[in-house]
């Protein structure tokens, strides 16, 4: 692939690093992301996927900016409340890079269109704000055999993952079997998320989602990333696969999407239970 002069000079820093190169850039150019949620962690991510030149980003989310987004949702500025969050974050990747493709899925994820999203790019990213919309989107990655990289956050607490049970490494329902009763984690609107917390977990996805791209460094799969950002402490914590997991055991029960068909709305913050301990 040969770069034009203004790829060369919008990516020279990437492609001084021996790790990433030209090889590596052009990789990206030729890469393709699934982002699920348009708000406080996939606006971080989305922009830094696309400053990055990831060649082709997707975006789902049915939700519209709100005033109370803009406390920590940075791909979106007053002035476009009330429109799509896929079409408010698109115009801001598109200001900063016009070179990657956007997808705009404004539509709500649900059992019978998110295999054939996933199928249509090499990673997912979760940033979902429900727990019925993760575990739904872990069950299609593990079917699909896709890559799964997913952050949570709240309060003043984040947590980061990958999961690949394709290649062996432990899937979402090795962590967590299955959702929390309702009502046992507080939504953010109950208790509340320090904006700049989705902004560095955001980051941090976004880091692990290009090392993953590019086949660099140590990946986190198995091992999830814990981080106090009130203690400024990280920790990690390791996983292993689950031989009677139901989704990648060694006998599977979970085949298709048939146990999400009456799947809920719901409103949970995208939160799993560990962080906090």
């Amino acid at each position: 692939m040969d770069f034009s002069e203004d790829e060369i000079q919008r990516y020279a820093r990437h492609i001084l690093l021996p790790e990433v190169g030209g090889t590596g850039q052009e990789t990206l150019l030729k890469s393709r992301v699934l982002i699920i949620g348009a708000g406080g962690l996939g606006s971080p991510l989305a922009l830094y996927l696309a400053a990055a030149g990831v060649g082709r980003i997707g975006l789902v989310d049915d939700d519209v900016v709100d005033l109370s987004n803009l406390q920590r949702q940075i791909a979106h500025v007053t002035a476009r409340v009330g429109h799509a969050k896929v079409d408010s974050a698109a115009e801001a990747m598109r200001a900063l890079n016009p070179g990657v493709s956007v997808d705009c899925h404004n539509i709500r994820l649900g059992p019978g269109n998110v295999r054939a999203l996933v199928r249509g790019y090499d990673i997912v990213c979760d940033g979902s704000d429900n727990f019925a919309t993760r575990y739904l989107l872990a069950d299609a990655c593990a079917l699909e055999r896709r890559t799964l990289v997913s952050a949570a956050v709240l309060r003043f607490e984040g947590q980061l993952s990958t999961f690949r049970p394709h290649d062996g490494g432990p899937c979402y329902r090795c962590l967590y079997p299955s959702a929390p009763p309702a009502g046992m984690v507080p939504s953010c609107a109950q208790a509340g998320v320090f904006g700049a917390v989705t902004g560095v977990m955001g980051t941090l996805q976004a880091t692990e989602v290009l090392k993953e791209l590019l086949g660099i460094g140590e990946g986190l799969s198995g091992r999830l990333l814990v981080w106090d950002a009130l203690a400024m402490r990280f920790h990690t914590i390791r996983l292993s696969r689950d031989p009677d997991c139901r989704l990648c055991g060694d006998h599977a029960t979970i085949h298709d999407l048939s146990a999400h068909q009456d799947m809920p709305a719901g409103a949970a913050c995208a939160h799993d239970p560990v962080a906090a301990s």
